[in-house]
């Protein structure tokens, strides 16, 4: 039984999980739907009752039902790079692919249909509140009007996009940034603008959600840090990053939040304030963790190769695998 993964050429942080992949032994097969048609290949027969898929990659043919897992970490839209590309071609492609690996029986991390949703701020924020997790006050409007009242009512506001990242190719992220006081909020007619209470933070949270594995990270906030900089992937590193416990009432709330959301994997981001409350900032259903495993030597990397490796299991598909959470 085959590992399917999906994602681009360049992506140092499959490459971890693939080298335990190869060190326990396990066939694994890595992707870029972008490369269909050329250097990627499918096919499907599906004939008296039977169904018999196939798909070729660097000199290699997997059947479609032998995979026993796919992880979808950052895969290129199909069929990007064909000779002759088009959004006709890529549709086709996406189809295709993506039609046939639904019906492999493999496990996946994580879902097409659950990451697709997944992705929605203002579904995760409705979620997060549903599960139980401290969500700061926001407001997401096209009303100037609506944003300064809100302004009024919570005058410490973080504003940053509603989806997360700038359309370019690559994606470039967008920073949160602090809204100064005088702003008149005119320009929120031109577009959806997420605006939000800013937590006064002592530390950032990383919760990497891994199955029924959690492992979260804390860095401190820097004495001495700009109060402008509020988003840490773009504040000058200060502080490394150290392996935490995860509160009780958290951990239950995230494992309400997996089960909820039909998600393997999550990358949670929480701000904690001088209380002591992790405030819920966002879920990345494809995440990075690199970054956190090299500070704090949390074995996040094989732990995503070790469920990968479990072999596919109908009766808990669709859901958050297992009830019980290792806090580390």
């Amino acid at each position: 039984m085959t590992v399917l993964v999906l994602t681009c050429e360049e992506d140092v942080t499959a490459d971890l999980v693939m080298v335990h992949l190869h060190a326990a032994g396990v066939p694994v097969v890595r992707i870029d739907p972008a490369d269909l048609t050329g250097g990627v290949a499918l096919s499907g027969e599906y004939v008296h009752g039977a169904f018999r898929g196939h798909l070729a990659a660097g000199g290699r043919l997997v059947s479609v039902s032998g995979l026993r897992s796919i992880w979808v970490r950052r895969p290129g839209a199909p069929a990007t790079r064909a000779p002759q590309p088009s959004a006709w071609l890529t549709e086709e492609a996406s189809q295709a692919l993506y039609g046939m690996l639904r019906g492999s029986g493999a496990r996946w991390m994580n879902h097409p249909d659950a990451a697709r949703r997944a992705r929605h701020k203002p579904w995760q924020l409705r979620l997060a509140q549903r599960s139980g997790l401290p969500v700061p006050a926001t407001l997401i409007t096209t009303f100037p009007q609506a944003a300064r009242e809100f302004s009024r009512r919570f005058p410490d506001l973080v504003v940053k996009p509603v989806s997360g990242a700038h359309p370019q190719d690559p994606p470039r992220a967008v920073p949160t940034s602090r809204v100064a006081p005088d702003t008149d909020f005119a320009a929120v007619a031109f577009g959806p603008t997420l605006l939000q209470r800013r937590v006064a933070k002592r530390a950032d949270i990383r919760l990497t959600v891994v199955g029924d594995r959690m492992l979260a990270a804390r860095m401190a906030t820097a004495p001495d840090a700009d109060p402008a900089e509020v988003d840490v992937r773009f504040a000058a590193p200060a502080q490394p990053w150290h392996p935490t416990e995860i509160p009780p009432r958290i951990a239950e709330a995230v494992r309400t939040y997996l089960r909820e959301a039909e998600l393997a994997y999550g990358a949670f981001d929480f701000a904690e304030d001088a209380d002591g409350t992790w405030w819920f900032l966002e879920c990345n259903q494809s995440g990075q963790f690199g970054f956190v495993e090299a500070d704090t030597g949390q074995p996040i990397a094989r732990t995503i190769a070790e469920w990968l490796s479990l072999p596919a299991d109908p009766e808990r598909e669709g859901l958050v695998n297992g009830s019980d959470s290792t806090v580390a």
